[in-house]
């Protein structure tokens, strides 16, 4: 099922996500959910909070972008419970974008290295060091689970340059092509 996307200014975004128990009602169902929403939005990760839930599970799937990078070839994961131990290595600055930021992309530096934790769909924990364009995907989607979105990344004069983008969002106006729930 196509859920609405939650657009900036909506408050479970800016909470911060509290970890699930093993047996949370209808997992396996929330996240095929999550990775329909995700797709028919044209995205490559989607977290919890982005369509109301404030609980640590995030869908990412970079198979769509396997012809830039091969290496993602078949790659679609869900990571419940996840949890960034150490951000580590280059900073590298990256263009990025959000659902729950329709019409924004702006340059964000992050680490090049996580070390981060998690169950996967099956709940059996994962332990790792991941890099490239996967660690920058999981920094962006378990921000969301801290309360945070790319733009907090910016600096003051970046945000300033985009406020009438994020104002309009807060008076309901959200231009894109999937279902969204903004504040109004």
């Amino acid at each position: 099922m196509i859920l609405p996307i939650y657009v900036y200014g909506q408050p479970v975004l800016r909470k911060v996500a509290e970890d699930i128990a093993p047996d949370y009602p209808n997992l396996k169902e929330l996240i095929a959910n999550m990775f329909e929403t995700m797709a028919h939005a044209e995205g490559v990760g989607l977290a919890a909070p982005q369509i109301g839930l404030p609980i640590r599970v995030v869908v990412i799937d970079l198979d769509v972008l396997s012809d830039d990078y091969p290496e993602y070839k078949g790659f679609k994961k869900a990571f419940i419970n996840p949890h960034i131990l150490e951000v580590s290595g280059e900073e590298v600055s990256m263009d990025e974008g959000c659902l729950s930021l329709p019409g924004i992309h702006e340059s964000v530096k992050r680490g090049s290295k996580i070390h981060v934790t998690y169950l996967d769909a099956d709940l059996v924990p994962h332990d790792e060091e991941v890099e490239g364009f996967l660690a920058r995907v999981m920094q962006h989607e378990f921000d969301h689970l801290e309360g945070k979105m790319f733009i907090d990344h910016l600096s003051p004069l970046r945000k300033q340059m985009i406020k009438g983008k994020l104002n309009a969002m807060l008076k309901g106006k959200a231009h894109c092509t999937y279902r969204v729930k903004t504040v109004r």
